[in-house]
């Protein structure tokens, strides 16, 4: 069951899937669409799900589930991965790549890789106030709260020694 992603409980678990680049206008509302199937068909052990989604700067996909009434399952996860797996195909774009920084400069949003993220930290090029996206976060109030967030309060300050 679908529910829009502000009426989730703050300690309702999420997942982040950072894109590679920006959501194009013409994607959105195929996106919005595919999101609002998938969740209102997602399941565990036959239990409906509680789930919302965010798309935050047409960049990002937040999937929320409440697990207060149904939990989410080992089968339940797979299919999620799956899916999203299947989005990456269907808009040509990368939303699993772990390797990968999104981060704030000025107003706009740079997605570099891990190395390009270090060596740009390195030259001071970016500096422990560059506002990070610490895709780590697994709950409601922590994606509210410590998503967003100056690099030296989150696990990319490492590569500012």
């Amino acid at each position: 069951m679908i529910v829009p992603f502000k009426n989730l409980p703050p300690e309702s678990r999420v997942w982040v899937f950072p894109s590679d680049r920006p959501f194009r206008e013409e994607e959105l509302g195929k996106l919005k669409e595919a999101l609002t199937n998938f969740l209102s068909s997602w399941t565990a052990h036959n239990q409906e799900l509680e789930a919302g989604f965010d798309l935050p700067y047409n960049r990002f996909i937040i999937l929320g589930l409440n697990q207060e009434k149904v939990q989410a399952s080992g089968c339940s996860i797979d299919a999620s991965v799956h899916f999203i797996q299947e989005l990456e195909k269907v808009f040509e774009l990368s939303l699993l790549d772990k390797m990968s920084v999104t981060f704030k400069q000025g107003d706009y949003l740079s997605h570099k890789t891990l190395e390009d993220f270090k060596k740009m930290a390195k030259e001071r090029a970016i500096s422990k106030s560059t506002i990070v996206f610490n895709n780590l976060v697994d709950t409601v109030d922590a994606y509210h709260n410590f998503w967003e967030v100056p690099a030296v309060e989150s696990w990319h300050n490492r590569f500012f020694k």
